[in-house]
């Protein structure tokens, strides 16, 4: 199958790689070069990280490599997709802009997916048309290549076709699926994260523990992979602070960004990205103080 991921960031490049490692010929699409570069050694590294972990072999890395093809023009890209799946940034007018885009090149048969986290499907659908039946909410964690989760969204014309196929494709993927069978913003994991997320920002500016004893207590009281904090920085605080700014309009105060959150992203420490968040990183994105 001829799988499309439009935006090649960080999301992007992990669902390429898992959609090449589950047999499909890939192209990755952004229309900057320096992104692709990076992407291109995002995956390089991640198959390796594999083959050391012994999750995969030397043959197999290098056969997921071979199917990912590297492209700018969003045309090139879907002209003969069956499934393509949109990864750009959480603005309603850029998802609007990319799938017009989408739609006049891709065959009228392809399932349309959104990585959206938040934003309503419904309202990304409105510049489909009659096409609108084949768009679902394909909600990727990251990082795809370990998370095993797809969180689908039905919108308000999505088709149970859609859906169906979406289920299939996701599982094809390796991946567990849960659907979300209301378009409501947030949709199920990122209205129960945000609470998390935002209550541990309350408790950073009350000043009751440092950022790493919070990530701790979660971790290990919950079973998490991954603190709030460093998930925050991990994904951009930019990022989380448009996701709770819509989901504070769509359901009230109690999703209302902290002080010290639009503080964080004023000021530019976005997390990893730009080597200051919660936590310092090296160039390399280490880690390298609390």
């Amino acid at each position: 199958m001829k799988v499309a991921v439009i935006g090649a960031g960080i999301m992007g490049s992990g669902i390429g790689q898992i959609a090449a490692a589950a047999g499909h010929e890939v192209a990755l699409q952004d229309v900057s070069e320096a992104s692709l570069q990076a992407a291109d050694a995002a995956i390089s590294t991640s198959l390796a990280r594999l083959v050391k972990a012994g999750r995969s072999t030397e043959a197999e890395s290098a056969g997921s490599k071979s199917r990912i093809h590297l492209v700018t023009e969003i045309a090139q890209a879907v002209s003969e997709a069956s499934v393509v799946i949109e990864v750009v940034p959480e603005r309603l007018s850029v998802k609007h802009a990319v799938f017009a885009e989408i739609i006049a090149r891709a065959p009228a048969e392809a399932l349309l997916g959104t990585n959206t986290s938040q934003l309503s499907i419904t309202s990304i659908g409105t510049v489909l048309g009659d096409r609108a039946a084949n768009l679902v909410g394909m909600h990727f964690f990251n990082p795809p290549v370990m998370m095993q989760l797809i969180e689908l969204v039905r919108g308000l014309l999505t088709s149970d076709e859609t859906i169906q196929r979406a289920r299939e494709f996701a599982t094809g993927l390796g991946k567990q699926v849960v659907v979300c069978q209301k378009d409501s913003p947030g949709f199920l994991t990122s209205r129960i994260s945000a609470i998390m997320r935002l209550e541990c920002l309350r408790m950073l500016e009350e000043g009751l523990a440092s950022p790493e004893d919070i990530d701790t207590a979660i971790k290990l009281a919950f079973n998490h992979p991954m603190g709030p904090l460093e998930l925050g920085d991990f994904n951009g605080l930019d990022t989380y602070l448009d996701a709770v700014k819509g989901l504070a309009e769509a359901h009230g105060d109690r999703f209302t960004p902290t002080v010290n959150l639009r503080n964080m992203v004023a000021a530019g420490r976005l997390g990893r990205k730009t080597g200051h968040g919660f936590y310092r990183y090296d160039s390399d994105g280490k880690r390298i103080s609390p």
